[in-house]
């Protein structure tokens, strides 16, 4: 076993891109650290993958369990702008049942299919689909790096396959739970890049003032309802952070 070791955060993107440089394995397994493989949560996946029948899969995700065995809702649909919309105003949490947002939810997980996108904690690529597409978009400092993956791969007419047959606990959470400021600014920026790279201009712009105007003053109330304090001060500064980014993110796509 190799370990790199980089004198700086390079971001999520980056590193799996730098670790997968030095592999010369037929698969790349992307592992989130909050996540414990169990009996075959590795082999099977590989034995699935590696049959005729599923060559055109590229992409392949397993059930994950929390602490209580509980089946975790990992996968998810391709965001549109109309999603961002929808999860900016609440509407998704409100009326889940009308709005569905991008996460699947209103699937219990408990069986085998093709999905838009599995989730990034395990993530099991072909090697010849990896270096295809060029890796991750090492832009994606953190968050959508995956589901800007996924898409680019079915785009490519490659498939990405959630397989329950398979488990791995997964805590979720566990590398960014203690900075919530930091994780809502680089989830921010994440989807206004993503939305540059994949939506049209307009709807990208509107995702963008969307963002910036419209869903703070909604975590704003919902801090207020919640009467957390906290929860407004992490608002306030992961939003300073991403005003401040503004700039410099325009430049990049």
């Amino acid at each position: 076993m190799s370990v790199i070791r980089n004198s700086k955060n390079r971001g999520f993107a980056a590193a799996c891109n730098q670790g997968a440089q030095k592999s010369d394995a037929d698969y790349l397994l992307f592992l989130n650290p909050d996540t414990v493989l169990i009996d075959d949560s590795l082999i099977t996946p590989l034995h699935f993958m590696q049959q005729p029948e599923n060559s055109k899969i590229g992409i392949c995700g397993i059930q994950l369990v929390d602490a209580l065995g509980n089946v975790n809702r990992t996968c998810s649909r391709f965001p549109t702008p109309g999603m961002f919309f929808f999860r900016m105003l609440g509407l998704v949490y409100l009326f889940p049942q009308i709005f569905h947002g991008q996460l699947m939810t209103d699937w219990d997980h408990r069986e085998n299919r093709e999905v838009d996108q599995i989730m990034g904690a395990f993530f099991l690529v072909r090697r010849c689909l990896f270096e295809a597409l060029g890796g991750f978009d090492e832009r994606f400092f953190v968050y959508f790096e995956e589901v800007d993956f996924s898409l680019r791969a079915r785009q490519a007419d490659w498939s990405s396959f959630y397989l329950s047959d398979a488990q791995a606990y997964h805590k979720g959470g566990g590398t960014s739970e203690q900075v919530k400021a930091v994780r809502l600014f680089y989830s921010l920026r994440s989807r206004i890049l993503y939305g540059f790279k994949h939506f049209g201009y307009f709807s990208a712009i509107g995702l963008m003032l969307g963002t910036l105007l419209l869903e703070p003053l909604a975590r704003f109330f919902l801090g207020i309802a919640h009467c957390s304090f906290k929860e407004i001060i992490a608002t306030f500064k992961g939003y300073k952070m991403l005003w401040n980014e503004i700039p410099a993110l325009l430049k990049s796509v």
